[in-house]
């Protein structure tokens, strides 16, 4: 089977941080407000929470991609 991976176009990010807000266990922003991956993949467990916040994103920077 297919994995998925979270991810994010770092050109676009603006570091808005609701991704981190919607899905804390796969994003931070670090102390100089830089979006950080946590966790890059998608499982069962983190998918809903993950597409919450590709579909949050203002600058539609985040997406899941097949590995």
């Amino acid at each position: 089977m297919t994995g998925m991976k979270v991810k994010v176009d770092f050109d676009l990010c603006e570091s808005n941080a609701l991704c981190e807000a919607l899905a804390p266990e796969t994003f931070e922003l670090d102390d100089d407000d830089f979006l950080q991956i946590l966790d890059e993949n998608v499982t069962d467990e983190n998918r809903e929470a993950v597409e919450r916040a590709v579909a949050s994103c203002p600058k539609s920077a985040i997406s899941i991609v097949a590995e």
